[in-house]
C-alpha cells in the first residue's frame, strides 16, 4: 500500500513538473537555433577546388595558405573527389582553426552519385544518417566546423523527405545542437509548398545565383536583390541567405566573366547575409577573378557587416 502511494506521488510530481520542463526547453531551443544562424551571418569564403598532391590527397598546407592569402574566413569542403577526402578534412580542420578559418562540409546527393556519376561522397556514401552522426561528432571535437550542406538538395526530395530530415536533425542536434544545416537550393525550386514542408529543418540557405527569375544565365546580375528579397519573404527575415557566386563554369550556362563575379559578390554582400565563391580560384589559372575575390575579401575584412 505504501509502495502504491509512493508511485502515485511520483506520478503527480511528474505531471506537475513536465509542463514546466517543456516551457523551459523552448527558450533554450530558440537560443540554440539563433546561435546556429548567427554563426552563418557575414561569412565570406570559397568552395571546393582544393589543391591536390600527386597522390590525389589534398595539399592541406597550400589550401590554408591560399585561404589566408585572400582573407577568406570560411571554406566549404566538398567531400567527393577522392576516397581520402573525409580523412583529409579531419587533418584540415585544426590547421584551419589555427588560421581563424571556419569550415563547412558539403556532401553530394544521389543525383550526383553512381550510376549518374563515377564517385560517391566517401566513406559513408548514401548513408546520410551515418554522415549526420559522424559530422556532428567531428564538430564537437573541432569547433570551427560550424555547418554542413547537401548539394542540389531539392532535386533529391525523394530521398530527403521531411521524415528523413527529422531523423537527421534529431541525430545532429542530440550530439551538437550548434551545428547548422545549410542546403544548396536554387531559386525556382523554392515554391511556397516546398518552403512550408522544409523550412523548419534549415538554419540557412546556400543560394547559387543564376538570374533564374528572368531567364537563367551567368551574364546578368540585376535580379539578385529581388531574388534575395523573395527568399526572405518565403523563409522569414531571420533565415540567413548565403549567395553562392559562380566563378567556375556551370555545366549548362557556361563560364562567367570577372565583371560578373565582382558584381554578384558585391550585391551578395549588400543584400544577403554572406558570400561563398564557387569554386576557389587560383592566381596562376584565373588571375582576374582571383584578384577580384582577394580584393573584396580584404576590403570586407576591414569593415563591419
Amino acid at each position: 500500500m505504501i509502495w502504491r502511494w509512493q508511485q502515485c506521488r511520483v506520478a503527480v510530481f511528474l505531471l506537475v513538473l513536465l509542463p514546466f520542463s517543456s516551457i523551459a526547453a523552448e527558450p533554450a531551443a530558440a537560443a540554440l537555433a539563433a546561435a546556429r544562424r548567427e554563426a552563418l551571418r557575414g561569412v565570406f569564403g570559397t568552395y571546393d577546388a582544393a589543391p591536390r598532391q600527386r597522390d590525389g590527397r589534398v595539399d592541406l598546407a597550400r589550401l590554408v595558405r591560399e585561404l589566408v592569402n585572400i582573407k577568406a574566413q570560411t571554406y566549404n569542403f566538398l567531400i567527393w573527389h577522392g576516397s581520402n577526402d573525409w580523412h583529409d578534412l579531419q587533418l584540415f580542420l585544426p590547421q584551419a582553426r589555427a588560421a581563424g578559418i571556419r569550415t563547412w562540409i558539403t556532401l553530394v546527393p544521389p543525383s550526383e552519385s553512381p550510376p549518374q556519376t563515377q564517385r560517391f561522397s566517401e566513406p559513408f556514401r548514401l548513408d546520410y544518417e551515418r554522415w549526420a552522426t559522424e559530422i556532428a561528432q567531428l564538430s564537437r571535437r573541432e569547433t570551427n566546423l560550424v555547418a554542413w550542406s547537401v548539394d542540389d538538395f531539392a532535386y533529391n526530395a525523394a530521398t530527403f523527405t521531411p521524415a528523413c530530415l527529422e531523423r537527421l536533425q534529431t541525430r545532429t542536434r542530440s550530439i551538437n545542437p550548434r551545428l547548422a544545416f545549410v542546403p544548396c537550393l536554387y531559386y525556382r525550386q523554392l515554391t511556397p509548398d516546398f518552403v512550408a514542408r522544409y523550412h523548419r529543418f534549415f538554419d540557412g540557405i546556400l543560394f547559387p545565383y543564376r538570374h533564374e527569375s528572368a531567364g537563367a544565365n551567368l551574364n546578368e546580375w540585376d535580379t539578385l536583390p529581388a531574388e534575395v528579397a523573395r527568399l526572405r519573404e518565403l523563409f522569414g527575415p531571420t533565415m540567413p541567405v548565403l549567395v553562392d557566386v559562380y566563378a567556375t563554369a556551370h555545366s549548362r550556362l557556361g563560364d562567367s566573366t570577372p565583371e560578373y563575379v565582382e558584381h554578384v559578390m558585391q550585391l551578395g554582400r549588400t543584400h544577403a547575409d554572406g558570400v561563398l565563391v564557387y569554386c576557389h580560384q587560383y592566381a596562376d589559372k584565373h588571375p582576374a577573378k582571383h584578384a577580384i575575390i582577394q580584393n573584396l575579401f580584404q576590403t570586407w575584412t576591414r569593415e563591419p557587416h
